[in-house]
């Protein structure tokens, strides 16, 4: 099992009251990012719509809390033909086939879109999200949302991934995201239920905006 950076150090922080600050943050920091993001987010869905045929959000199904599946807000990054493509890429490429086996994810992905590109390297792709941060299915920091086919890569360990809200953000994304291995990933997800408290949490979210401004890990 990993062990958590020294750069996550975080001070010890008691708070008064039995409440879920972490919920109450996420609430508060949520409702702030969608006022403020509010033109952005009309803008990238007129491009979208513009861009390509489809629909400017895309809801997928993933695991969240409990084990319980919900509707995980996007903006659409692919075409809307992606199964297909990946279909036929995979049964045509052996070492394409090898990577998303290893990762489910692939550096050169046909199913991307031009604008998808730009977005995922910019994460905008995610900021629908906040939306299911305010309807407490996801919370700001926490696991990425995985799929029912990824529940077997987390074996034993998967309980610990139901125990918390999937996030926006988390340990695995700011510590170079798809520069590291599937199996890290899990131990990072790991780490961070074990030690989740407010205090990482704002470490996480401090982290997050160097993350993205420099495309760490970001494909």
């Amino acid at each position: 099992m990993a062990t958590l950076p020294a750069s996550f150090t975080t001070p010890k922080i008691t708070l008064p009251f039995t409440w879920d600050w972490i919920r109450f943050f996420d609430i508060i920091l949520a409702t702030a990012a969608l006022i403020a993001l509010a033109p952005l987010l009309v803008l990238t869905a007129i491009v979208i719509r513009m861009s390509s045929p489809g629909p400017a959000i895309f809801i997928h199904k993933r695991i969240g809390r409990d084990g319980k599946t919900f509707g995980c807000w996007k903006f659409r990054t692919m075409a809307c033909d992606a199964d297909m493509r990946l279909a036929r890429l995979l049964a045509a490429d052996p070492v394409a086939r090898a990577e998303w086996n290893n990762t489910q994810k692939l550096r050169n992905d046909p199913r991307i879109t031009a604008v998808g590109h730009f977005l995922r390297r910019s994460s905008i792709d995610e900021l629908p999200q906040l939306y299911n941060v305010l309807t407490g299915t996801m919370s700001w920091v926490g696991p990425r949302p995985i799929v029912p086919s990824e529940i077997g890569r987390y074996g034993h360990h998967f309980p610990k991934y139901c125990a918390v809200r999937p996030g926006i953000t988390g340990l695995w994304q700011v510590s170079g995201r798809s520069n590291t291995s599937y199996r890290r990933r899990v131990a990072m997800d790991v780490m961070y239920v074990r030690k989740r408290n407010v205090a990482l949490y704002g470490v996480i979210m401090a982290r997050t905006v160097p993350a993205v401004l420099l495309q760490r890990g970001s494909c």
